[in-house]
């Protein structure tokens, strides 16, 4: 399996050797760091991770499910006690590269998720989204989307040009995700490094600046509080708002996301 890198290259120019050359990116002067801030949403907060905040919370959250599948493609943990997952937080929150951040639900309060900044390179304008490790409350949910969304409008925000994606090409979850929010996948770096004993071959995604426009759009639709019914179910899938807006664009016209669009979502 191969991505076509002849669909997925940028343009270029030719230069005055006569050879093609990536564009030139006029102005540049690098992106800024994640200040390490609180991203705020409707239905969660991204906050930065604190151990007396978050770590008894995130410890409950995060070792619910049977065996501990959710630590499965993760390099770390499931983690025994509460003392040796808030050692393991200590240690990274030291770090600022990766980025640690507690997904929090705005109704309670309580932690329910872990994600990361990571790779960051203002020079280069590229940054990676990973340690993503979703409780069972908060997997396939509206706040998991709104985590995602509000990290990404973060990072472009703050001149990066390139947001990244990356999983073990056996974690179907992570893939089905990157692939709905809207990322492309550029291809698979094979046998790239062990994990917990086992090969792991490497699945790559992106989104590029250029692209987030669009992608910001069919997110902000789907999580309009219209989208949802009164027991908070989608009326239009994220892929269905993505349709409609590409059978629009040449009309410039979007449909307002609510119950009237439901029918054309089941269609």
């Amino acid at each position: 399996m191969f991505a076509d890198w002849q669909q997925l290259v940028q343009p270029a120019e030719i230069n005055a050797l006569g050879q093609a050359a990536g564009s030139p990116v006029p102005d540049w002067s690098g992106a800024r760091h994640p200040p390490h801030k609180i991203l705020a949403g409707q239905y969660c907060r991204v906050e930065p991770l604190d151990v007396a905040r978050h770590g008894g919370q995130l410890f409950d959250a995060l070792h619910q499910m049977p065996g501990g599948a959710n630590w499965t493609y993760l390099s770390h943990g499931p983690f025994p006690t509460l003392e040796s997952w808030e050692d393991w937080m200590g240690e990274h929150i030291a770090q600022d590269d990766p980025q640690f951040y507690a997904i929090v639900d705005q109704t309670d309060g309580v932690a329910i998720g872990l994600a990361s900044y990571l790779r960051i390179a203002p020079a280069d304008g590229s940054i990676e989204v990973g340690f993503l490790n979703f409780s069972p409350r908060l997997q396939r949910s509206r706040l998991a989307t709104e985590a995602m969304y509000l990290m990404m409008r973060e990072a472009f925000a703050l001149g990066y040009r390139r947001y990244e994606w990356k999983c073990d090409a056996q974690n179907s979850p992570s893939v089905k995700a990157a692939l709905r929010l809207g990322f492309t996948f550029e291809g698979l770096f094979r046998q790239a490094r062990t994990n917990k004993g086992r090969n792991r071959d490497t699945a790559w995604f992106s989104i590029l600046d250029h692209e987030w426009p669009a992608r910001r759009a069919a997110l902000e639709s789907w999580l309009d509080e219209q989208n949802f019914d009164g027991e908070g179910r989608q009326r239009c899938s994220l892929a269905q708002i993505v349709a409609m807006r590409g059978r629009n664009r040449a009309a410039d016209f979007m449909p307002a996301v609510g119950g009237a669009t439901m029918d054309a979502c089941n269609r």
